[in-house]
């Protein structure tokens, strides 16, 4: 096995632990501290949030924990767009990183042995990235670089993230926004949203198990 793609590959892994590691030290993570920033920001507290929800979005910072914060920071029709932007610009960033840095490594190692499995999730590019932005469990940051070891297409990448985000931006903003006030009628309808994702993905997830299975 040539010892190239193998450095290239664990040198990539490498990489990402230590950014998730001192982005885990040095991110503020109380409200308070998070409401610091904003303010030393100023005007510029909207742009700041985006950039930084979208380099901690490539650091694996759990973005319900983000969105929460646009939502005490700025309200949720303002955090909810600014969280939206942050996460999907920082979904994109990761899907490129890993293409241009250890796309190739990995389709050298793993050679025709992914070949069906790749070619399954090219012609199904944007299912395949909206299942895993709506079904419940899956670690949506990591699979940010894992699309971007695929063939997926950017474009198809790119407009199912901004799909399957939007609504669970929506309800961690709101419920962000209304820390206390849990049995408000925004909270409810934050909470009920999560819940219907969640039986949405599922629900999707069975019927084209079960079609794939019968065209078998």
């Amino acid at each position: 096995m040539p010892r190239g793609p193998w450095v290239r590959v664990v040198a990539f892994a490498v990489a990402l632990a230590a950014v998730f590691v001192v982005v885990l030290v040095l991110v503020a993570r109380s409200p308070s501290e998070i409401q610091r920033a904003a303010d030393s920001a100023g005007a510029w507290a909207p742009v700041a949030f985006v950039a930084l929800c979208a380099g901690l979005t490539l650091a694996f910072f759990p973005f319900p924990l983000v969105a929460a914060a646009s939502g005490v920071l700025f309200g949720t029709l303002e955090g909810t767009l600014l969280s939206i932007l942050g996460g999907s610009i920082g979904a994109v960033l990761a899907f490129l990183i890993a293409r241009y840095a250890a796309n190739d490594a990995v389709q050298s190692l793993v050679g025709g042995r992914l070949a069906k499995l790749q070619d399954v999730i090219e012609r199904r590019g944007f299912v395949a990235v909206l299942y895993a932005r709506i079904f419940p469990g899956v670690p949506r940051d990591l699979a940010n670089y894992a699309f971007g070891l695929t063939r997926v297409g950017i474009k198809a990448f790119t407009a199912a993230t901004v799909i399957g985000i939007a609504p669970r931006a929506f309800a961690y903003t709101a419920l962000g926004g209304q820390i206390g006030s849990f049995d408000s009628t925004e909270s409810i309808i934050a909470i009920g949203t999560l819940v219907g994702m969640g039986l949405l993905g599922l629900v999707l997830a069975r019927r084209d198990f079960l079609a794939q299975r019968e065209s078998a």
